[in-house]
């Protein structure tokens, strides 16, 4: 009697361990090109800001009035202000403080969207339609009135409470998160009313599981890719956010220069010195479209639909 075998590549193929969903992502995000693009560009804007004021040691608040208002220079790369301080070094100082509002705003948005979301799809009735009724009031408020309002209202207490960096950094990041995390909240809501009906989370409800296992063991893992790409546009909604404020003169103190209270010092000298706005500009230009592109990489890695 003779034995079946089956040809050795089949055993070969069989044993081949296929690749993890994250390692599949990464591996589409790789071949996105304006996402690596844009990962490079902010990785080299992190670690500009980061290790620059070890390397260009020169003082931000370094005043010389016999140098203000003038170009980029062999002395100064950047240019100088309206009092001589080097712009190079304000503003990777700056830099730190921008991207870190960008970062910690996000990180507030995501985290209060994706409870509020994740509690209003698993639940039904009431509880359900109590929260997305407050993600609707929220949507419908104007947002840069309540902005100010927020910060002009509560700026001293913190100041006096925190200290002048530390009150703002504060106040701002939670203003801004707090005015965006509803999107956030509709997003995970519409995922989890998809994912609780599916096979596996009705096996997984057979089985025993308690509502707490189902939303952290099984929903919320499936339900993080759409959460990703909306935490990269938040980061890019933050920093914009928080260079309007700082514009409009509301954000941190003069002596601290973010890139957005940059752009507010240049607005009187764009006709003399329009270097000052224009590598303040380009800056959140840069990095606003470099976040941008990751979050179109992201969407495109995250999503089993396309095939890359």
């Amino acid at each position: 009697m003779s034995v079946a075998t089956a040809p050795a590549g089949s055993f070969l193929r069989s044993a081949t361990p296929r690749p993890s969903l994250w390692r599949e992502a990464t591996r589409r995000f790789r071949r996105h090109r304006l996402a690596m693009i844009g990962f490079t560009v902010l990785f080299v804007m992190v670690a500009g800001v980061l290790a620059g004021p070890f390397v260009y040691r020169v003082p931000i608040d370094e005043i010389d009035f016999k140098a203000k208002l003038k170009g980029p220079s062999r002395g100064h790369p950047l240019g100088t202000d309206d009092l001589g301080q080097d712009l190079l070094a304000r503003m990777l100082y700056g830099g730190r403080i921008s991207l870190a509002v960008g970062f910690a705003a996000m990180a507030v948005a995501i985290i209060a969207g994706t409870l509020i979301g994740a509690i209003s799809g698993i639940s039904r009735g009431s509880v359900d339609a109590v929260l997305m009724w407050i993600t609707d009031l929220f949507l419908a408020l104007p947002q840069l009135p309540l902005l100010l309002l927020v910060i002009y209202l509560f700026r001293d207490f913190l100041k006096n409470l925190v200290g002048p960096e530390g009150g703002i950094f504060i106040l701002i990041v939670m203003v801004i998160g707090a005015f965006r995390w509803m999107p956030v909240a509709r997003l995970v809501r519409a995922q989890f009313l998809s994912l609780r009906e599916k096979e596996f989370v009705e096996a997984a409800r057979a089985l025993g599981a308690t509502t707490p296992r189902l939303v952290i063991r099984h929903i919320l893992p499936n339900s993080l890719g759409p959460v990703i790409v909306a935490g990269t546009i938040d980061v890019a909604a933050a920093i914009i956010a928080e260079s309007t404020l700082s514009f409009l003169g509301l954000g941190f103190p003069p002596d601290i220069p973010t890139w957005g209270r940059l752009l507010f010092d240049a607005k009187d000298y764009l006709d003399i010195a329009p270097h000052w706005a224009l590598f303040a500009g380009a800056a959140i230009f840069l990095t606003v479209l470099a976040i941008n592109f990751i979050g179109d990489g992201l969407r495109d890695a995250l999503d089993p639909r396309k095939v890359m």
